[in-house]
């Protein structure tokens, strides 16, 4: 028996909370692994708290990440004793994930922990951090550089947005910063942001084409600051695109794409080929520093993931929640 959160639903509706669950429980897999952190994402509060139809199975294990040892494999890759990380791949919404002591995997999904970190220090990066790598990755291999400009991160202070500004230095890029938390100016700085801008400056309807401002832009937000966000990129920007916080339309013209040359790049994470995943990885292992971490992380155990998903779906949450599954 083992310690999970599990969501079930009924006619009442759904329902949250912490289990023991048997080994016989487990779904199929060719991997199991004894999980030592899991995080709580975006994409995690929205299937905890019910606020989006994420999960399509029920019951359901949440967690889109995991980072712990492999204790049984039958796959080729993986032998007991190997030390993994597994981000996406539907895992908390059609198959059981990390918020669990124990999960039971298939093999192509997972990369080797990086030996630069620990599990801890992987799930401080976790699903949000491997975006942000692949944002990154994308915008430079868009021909982006840092001779051309600044690059704006909206959602800043979140776990996507606080990655990406600290990768985004390292590169040396000059990074402006898109908040509504006006307190978290020092924060932003700290992890190597040159100019803070409230949000609300890119949260409602605006022209078409205006000012040239960013030569890039790596948005977790959607909606309106998308749009605005290319009306404001440089001739020949690009703008990754990676979140919805503030919603998946996207009221837009087509004006920055066809009169300035503005590239717009979708950034997925959860089906991303697993070469793109160990580049991903390999940047995060030699371009962000530890300490920028711990400055961006917070630890809660298994009992305290419920109350992190809540609040994260009220823009409480700074940066990063790891959960540590065994407390």
């Amino acid at each position: 028996m083992f310690s999970a959160i599990l969501i079930s639903k009924n006619e009442a509706g759904q329902q949250v909370g912490i289990t023991q669950v048997d080994d016989a429980q487990l779904p199929e897999g060719d991997v199991t692994v004894q999980v030592a952190y899991s995080t709580i994402n975006y994409k995690d509060g929205l299937a905890i708290t019910g606020k989006s139809p994420v999960v399509r199975k029920f019951p359901m294990v949440p967690g889109i990440d995991i980072a712990g040892t492999v204790i049984d494999s039958s796959h080729a890759d993986w032998k007991a004793g190997d030390k993994v990380v597994l981000n996406g791949w539907g895992v908390g919404e059609t198959h059981w994930g990390g918020l669990a002591q124990k999960a039971r995997l298939k093999g192509d999904w997972l990369v080797p922990l990086p030996k630069a970190f620990t599990e801890r220090q992987a799930m401080a990066i976790g699903t949000a951090g491997y975006t942000a790598a692949l944002c990154v990755d994308a915008l430079e291999k868009s021909g982006v550089t840092p001779d051309q400009g600044e690059v704006l991160v909206t959602g800043a202070t979140g776990g996507v947005g606080s990655v990406t500004v600290a990768l985004l230095k390292k590169a040396g890029f000059s990074v402006a910063a898109a908040t509504g938390k006006a307190s978290e100016g020092d924060y932003l700085k700290q992890l190597g942001a040159t100019t803070i801008i409230d949000r609300a400056e890119l949260a409602a309807a605006g022209k078409p084409l205006q000012k040239e401002r960013w030569a890039g832009v790596v948005d977790s937000v959607g909606s309106f600051t998308l749009v605005n966000a290319c009306a404001q990129t440089r001739y020949g920007g690009a703008v990754a695109a990676c979140g919805l916080a503030q919603g998946m339309d996207f009221p837009a013209s087509v004006a920055p794409f066809i009169l300035r040359g503005v590239s717009l790049l979708g950034i997925d994470s959860v089906m991303a080929p697993k070469p793109r995943r160990l580049l991903a990885w390999q940047r995060l292992a030699r371009d962000l520093d530890a300490s920028a971490l711990e400055v961006i992380t917070t630890e809660v155990g298994l009992a305290g993931a419920i109350g992190a998903a809540a609040d994260i779906m009220a823009g409480k949450v700074r940066g990063r929640i790891v959960v540590d599954v065994n407390r």
